[in-house]
């Protein structure tokens, strides 16, 4: 008797942005890199952006569900569980889950994962109305130095309860959510698109050039450590006078006053000519490939680091700051060097050190491509996401 063919896991991913952040090009990512067979991804925007262009591009069905302005126009600081609680919006709140919720009962879909905090929570409370099973995807380290004391008391305490599996972006992360043992969670990390670490690579960096390009990549803001890094830069370009240094990134949520600072502070350096602002770039890929090294410089725990594992792909030799998910994906004086926290002085000499040495700046970025190739494809992260939902879904 021929055996009965079961249909693909159909999986809702609820994102509240579709800005690219990070989460969200991890997203993006994932959703492509499914054994379609297994599962059919679909994926829920609370607003619309450059992200629901990408996915419809990639031919993965996304829907806008678009939410009472009071609820979208929330900074992530302040999107806590009492803040949606309070009175100018919880009945905008409960509203958007209970329309959430039927939406969900309508659609059959086999398990919903959310994949940002505030998605989290609504989506989160309208899978349980709908009695679908829920993966919270956590993406932000649930510390009070990263957000609100209340915020991260409520957020460990739903995380027992609300989702059926809980999957984080690093151990790091995981870890401060302060789960017990038996709550079922597992590791997911923002996995590398295959073909960057495939040929034909980007040329080696360093070796033979003229002018040395070292660029910072992310959102500007004051923890993503861009002052450390003009320190260093100072520092280091006493010695090297011709290398350009690059900050590529936009301000964003409330941000700006820390970019005019450090506009100031580059002026005061007298660094106009070696330190250029690109501001966002969406295209990654090519603009890490123009660099010859690339650095990290977060003065708090990163939950993953994902700009790391990306400039590791591409061969680049990194120097980053040594905390949180950083630590997992970087073995040191190997696939790249790290230096404390907050001190401008140990990046520099990091920065010199390759600097001095091309080949040994060559070897480490050799080696970090191996690295990324072995352990943070997106296709592995794929298939242990598609074992999650197999295990979880209720067929």
């Amino acid at each position: 008797m021929p055996s009965i063919q079961k249909h693909p896991c159909r999986v809702l991913f609820i994102d509240h942005t579709a800005q690219l952040g990070g989460g969200e090009v991890a997203l993006l990512r994932l959703t492509q890199a499914f054994d379609r067979s297994r599962v059919a991804p679909h994926v829920l925007l609370f607003s619309d952006g450059p992200l629901h262009t990408k996915l419809e591009q990639a031919q993965v069905p996304v829907e806008l569900f678009e939410l009472n302005t009071k609820i979208v126009d929330m900074r992530k600081e302040a999107s806590r569980p009492r803040s949606l609680l309070q009175p100018n919006r919880l009945g905008a709140v409960l509203s958007a889950i209970g329309r959430l919720a039927r939406f969900l009962r309508t659609k059959r879909f086999d398990v919903v994962h959310t994949n940002s905090l505030k998605a989290d929570l609504i989506g989160g409370f309208a899978a349980r109305l709908a009695h679908i099973p829920l993966i919270w995807h956590v993406r932000d380290r649930i510390e009070a130095d990263y957000l609100p004391k209340n915020t991260v008391r409520i957020l460990r305490l739903l995380a027992r309860s609300l989702p059926t599996f809980v999957v984080a972006n690093s151990a790091a992360t995981l870890q401060t959510l302060h789960l017990p043992k038996q709550k079922p969670s597992d590791v997911i990390y923002s996995g590398i698109p295959d073909d960057w670490v495939q040929p034909p690579y980007p040329p080696p960096p360093l070796c033979g050039k003229s002018q040395v390009r070292i660029g910072l990549m992310g959102r500007i803001a004051k923890w993503k450590g861009q002052h450390i890094y003009l320190a260093a830069a100072d520092k280091v370009l006493q010695r090297y006078p011709q290398t350009q240094f690059e900050i590529i990134g936009s301000a964003l949520f409330g941000d700006q006053p820390y970019f005019v600072e450090l506009q100031s502070e580059v002026a005061r350096l007298q660094l106009d000519e070696r330190v250029v602002f690109r501001g966002f770039q969406e295209n990654t890929k090519a603009v890490i490939s123009d660099l010859d090294i690339l650095v990290h410089a977060s003065i708090i725990p990163e939950p993953l680091g994902q700009v790391v594992l990306e400039g590791m792909a591409l061969g680049r030799a990194v120097v980053a700051t040594a905390g949180g998910g950083v630590l997992e994906v970087v073995v040191p004086n190997q696939t790249g060097l790290l230096v404390p926290m907050g001190d401008a002085e140990a990046m520099a000499e990091a920065i010199l050190c390759l600097l001095s040495d091309p080949l040994r700046a060559q070897t480490m970025g050799e080696q970090a491509r191996h690295h990324v190739g072995e352990h943070f494809t997106v296709s592995a992260m794929a298939e242990r996401a598609t074992a999650i939902y197999e295990t979880v879904a209720v067929r």
